[in-house]
């Protein structure tokens, strides 16, 4: 999706309103280390570290929907225990979703725990009731839907299987719909998904797509195929099927499949990536959105969420600068504000690697400059360069200084592969992004002593080192300069 599309339908986002009907889940996550095994048993011992909790499922995509600047109603049923309370006190929190939330005293809060070390998550425990509503609380979930949909655009039907969404349900919603000219998108774990009927949009993944209709889906001719029989099966007037890294596919009766392609990015946990899709795709279309721009929009949405921990939401911002840095080369797209560099350092963080901080003002990159970064880079498994902006190299340097500009010096420095990140600063000293990247390893050169380096003492506080990279004797900018100048002088 090009950018200026992208902005267009940010701005056409905010405050169109959604309604979210399914299961609504807590997630729990623990985080920890495991260093040993138990005496007990052969399992790991974790040490708990953190612990995280938000809404998960409907309650994911509702607060998608309300991160990336939508409204949205949120319609869901909930047990009358502590995780129920859990819920109602998360939905409180998210100041653009509206609550919708029937309480079943005789059912639990669905709850799914997650135990994670580093990047890998150990256990999951779910403490769940997956039989279906009936009886007053389906009466009050089909009253709750014909309340929320006043003034929606779209319907999305999150259906977990955990019994929320039943055919009382599903009529409540297509009758809504019709009755509020809006459009109703369905997400399924079902085996089939025809008890849905004439819905709109059925979002099935690949492997769900292949379940429902038992017939293939490796291919893109395996697909269509697929495709081709899921609408002789089903009402739904268009069938979308996510396919990971292979993109999206879309059938649309009367119409040949159409593919699109997915930019690749680096994956993470696709934990609630699902849910990023279904919410960017059916806030695009409350935006009355084109469907192909609909689906850019999510798959980008779902690109930025795959990089994420957990079940994470995806902000505007975001989105636009992982749209900017699509169309970039890779050495430009290297080069990052402080908040970006935070953000990466996070992520690199949860999977456990090691990052390194160096910094200086690279003016006229040579053989020296290629040494210190190889040998830094081999310190750590991600190494950020904190580089002096202009006014920042006059200030050290002297007028006439530097040679090159802040833009030229951070590309040529982004295409080493020992560099991983480029952070310009406006200060004499790096000490605010040190704070702000806290690394694991510090590195100047052997030039400096480990008191002189600023920002040390920080790190050491920190647990982290300091390291003193050797410095190649005969190449340095100021002499490249002197040797120059008598050239011109001669």
């Amino acid at each position: 999706m090009d950018l200026s599309a992208l902005q267009h339908l940010l701005g056409l986002a905010p405050g169109r309103r959604v309604v979210c009907v399914g299961d609504v889940m807590v997630d729990r996550f623990v985080y920890g280390e495991v260093s040993r095994i138990s005496p007990e048993a052969p399992i790991p011992v974790l040490t708990r570290s953190r612990e995280t909790v938000m809404l998960g499922a409907a309650g994911n995509v509702a607060r998608n929907v309300a991160a990336l600047g939508g409204s949205v109603a949120l319609v869901g049923l909930i047990g009358g225990d502590a995780e129920g309370h859990e819920a109602m006190r998360l939905v409180g929190e998210e100041s653009g979703i509206e609550g919708y939330l029937v309480t079943d005293p005789g059912r639990p809060t669905t709850l799914k725990t997650r135990y994670v070390s580093g990047q890998q998550q150990l256990l999951r425990v779910d403490l769940e009731e997956s039989r279906p509503v009936d009886g007053d609380c389906e009466q009050r979930l089909v009253r709750t839907v014909r309340d929320a949909i006043d003034g929606a655009g779209v319907i999305l039907l999150s259906d977990y299987g955990k019994g929320v969404v039943t055919d009382a349900m599903i009529a409540a919603c297509l009758e809504a719909a019709r009755a509020g000219k809006a459009k109703v998108v369905v997400d399924s774990k079902a085996r089939s998904f025809a008890r849905y009927g004439a819905v709109d949009l059925i979002k099935p993944n690949a492997l769900e797509l292949a379940h429902a209709t038992d017939m293939p889906t490796g291919t893109d001719a395996q697909v269509e195929a697929a495709l081709a029989r899921a609408l002789e099966l089903w009402d739904a007037r268009a069938v979308l099927v996510t396919r990971a890294a292979k993109g999206i596919s879309l059938a649309v009766r009367g119409e040949p499949v159409r593919h699109f392609p997915t930019v690749s990015r680096e994956v993470f946990d696709v934990s609630g990536a699902g849910d990023t899709t279904l919410a960017a795709l059916g806030l695009a279309l409350a935006a009355e959105a084109p469907l192909d721009d609909a689906i850019a929009f999510a798959q980008l949405a779902a690109g930025v969420a795959v990089g994420k921990v957990g079940t994470a939401t995806v902000s505007p911002e975001e989105l636009v600068e992982a749209a900017i840095s699509a169309h970039l080369a890779p050495a430009e797209a290297k080069v990052a504000t402080p908040q970006r560099m935070a953000d990466e350092v996070a992520r690199w963080r949860a999977k456990g690697l090691r990052v390194g901080f160096t910094n200086g003002c690279f003016d006229i990159l040579h053989k020296g400059h290629v040494a210190y970064l190889g040998q830094a880079r081999a310190w750590c498994d991600r190494l950020i360069v904190g580089l002096n902006s202009d006014a920042s190299v006059r200030a050290l340097k002297g007028e006439g200084r530097p040679v090159n500009d802040l833009e030229s010096r951070a590309i040529v420095l982004a295409g080493l592969g020992s560099v991983d990140l480029v952070v310009p600063f406006e200060e004499s000293t790096p000490l605010k992004l040190i704070e702000a990247a806290r690394p694991d390893v510090l590195v100047k050169g052997a030039d400096y002593s480990e008191e002189q380096v600023v920002g040390g003492d920080l790190v050491k506080a920190w647990g982290g080192e300091v390291k003193l990279a050797e410095i190649v004797e005969g190449y340095s900018t100021t002499a490249a300069i002197s040797r120059m100048t008598r050239k011109e002088q001669a």
